[in-house]
């Protein structure tokens, strides 16, 4: 363990989380940077602390949301030797996917539509209060985006322990 936080800070690699929301990013990433004793960042809190809710951010339009959300990864990117947990729809923009491998190694956290779609409560989630029916759209437009331009494809079936583990191991 100690190994990879040595690594990580000798040469300042940060371990960046991608996937659909839902996903467990943010709780894998929380749980990760825990047991490696490093910052954790998740961009959407990130965001909210500096622009206020993604979800007034989103009224103002996608776009607006997506150019707020690029400042905060080019920010959140510069920092060297954490974790990072992004939005769901962060991939959608090449220079994102730029700015966080200037600096880290992406994992695409690929958990299951039927996992996500039975625990995922909508009503926290601006691009898809809708309903689930968005969701799947979603999943099946980025599915693509998010294995092209990961380093690192990890699946989440149900033990993020063992995804950690994978994680871990994959960097020692």
């Amino acid at each position: 363990m100690q190994a990879v936080k040595e690594e990580m800070r000798m040469k300042g690699k940060n371990i960046v989380l991608t996937g659909i929301m839902g996903c467990g990013k943010t709780t894998i990433g929380r749980m990760l940077a825990e047991k490696l004793s490093v910052e954790f960042i998740d961009l959407d809190e990130y965001i909210e602390e500096k622009w206020g809710s993604i979800s007034e951010l989103f009224n103002k339009g996608e776009e607006y949301f997506r150019d707020i959300e690029s400042k905060a990864v080019r920010e959140v990117s510069e920092k060297k030797g954490i974790v990072i947990a992004t939005g769901g729809g962060a991939v959608k923009r090449i220079e994102n996917v730029d700015a966080l491998k200037k600096n880290g190694i992406i994992f695409f956290i690929d958990r299951p539509l039927e996992n996500i779609l039975s625990d995922i409560d909508i009503s926290e989630r601006p691009l898809i209060k809708e309903g689930k029916e968005k969701l799947v759209r979603i999943f099946n437009e980025r599915y693509e985006l998010y294995k092209s331009t990961c380093d690192v494809h990890v699946k989440n079936t149900g033990d993020i322990h063992s995804v950690i583990s994978e994680i871990i191991a994959y960097l020692e």
